[in-house]
């Protein structure tokens, strides 16, 4: 595909297709380009997928793709937004509310596993430092005490999935595909929590750009909850073939027009943070785009 040399540039570095939906809707269905922008991935969905490293950060596709210059803009959970603009090399800022807002799930075939309670010391798979981790721990530790919490990294979403159902683990958190996959291959759900993320942005984007980019995917997401199913294909992709996308179930995940990140709600994520040692507390490296 050759680049039209009127439209300005945008490269997203790709996170999993069920966040990413609006994205691939907006550059499908012509959107970005209707608002004289050419937004592209950075990389392929296989190339993430290549991407076994267990460290967040340094190891994962996404972030590097930003760290080095090779993509403008990447979503990611609200509180890794924080983490990885704290830590990057590369300044940015957290300039919205990502488009979906989806589920977090800890599946289990284990029958002994039923209710957050029955989750004390008892470990759940995530990738560290990332949306299963973080939301894992908001759904257990009312339940469990902070201190029964067990947290067992465990890499991409497909590898814990494979994990599950190889009974090496008895406890996963993840998103969609892979609820209505566990769901539909006899596992079941103890816990559940919906969460958004962070946008994360080059600060070379003007105010005209990004508002241009947040336009055109909000009139994606409207795409989207006019016919879920005709983009599903999407999301069920990650399954290879187990899950057929009018399987998809449409409880796990919704979309809605992206909002700017609030002062008062970076102040409370940021706090939840630094009271469980996740952050080094420089929230100077961070800025915020309030509008």
């Amino acid at each position: 595909m050759t680049m039209d040399n009127s439209l300005t540039p945008v490269r997203i570095a790709p996170n999993n297709p069920v966040f990413d939906l609006p994205v691939i809707v907006g550059i499908e269905e012509g959107l970005f380009a209707q608002a004289g922008l050419d937004v592209r991935f950075s990389a392929s969905y296989a190339d993430r997928e290549k991407d076994n490293a267990l460290t967040p950060f340094m190891g994962r596709l996404k972030e590097q793709l930003f760290d080095c210059g090779g993509a403008d803009s990447y979503n990611v959970c609200e509180w890794a937004s924080i983490d990885r603009l704290e830590r990057g090399n590369r300044a940015g800022k957290l300039a919205a509310l990502r488009a979906a807002v989806a589920a977090q799930a800890i599946l289990s075939f284990d029958d002994a596993l039923q209710t957050p309670r029955d989750m004390v010391d008892v470990p759940v798979m995530v990738q560290e430092l990332t949306g299963s981790h973080y939301t894992t721990l908001q759904m257990l530790e009312s339940a469990c005490g902070a201190d029964h919490v067990r947290i067992e990294n465990g890499g991409l979403p497909q590898a814990r999935y494979a994990a599950l159902k190889a009974r090496t683990t008895r406890a996963i958190a993840v998103m969609e595909p892979f609820i209505s996959l566990g769901l539909k291959e006899g596992a079941h759900i103890i816990a559940a929590s919906f969460y958004r993320g962070g946008e994360v942005i080059a600060p070379d984007l003007s105010a005209e750009q990004r508002r241009a980019y947040y336009d055109a995917e909000n009139t994606a997401v409207d795409l989207i909850n006019a016919d879920f199913y005709k983009y599903a294909h999407h999301v069920a992709a990650q399954a290879k073939g187990a899950l057929q996308p009018n399987e998809l179930l449409k409880a796990f995940v919704h979309y809605k027009h992206v909002d700017y990140y609030s002062e008062q709600s970076f102040i409370r994520a940021y706090d939840w943070m630094k009271a469980r040692g996740m952050s080094d507390g420089h929230s100077e490296h961070i800025a915020l785009v309030v509008g």
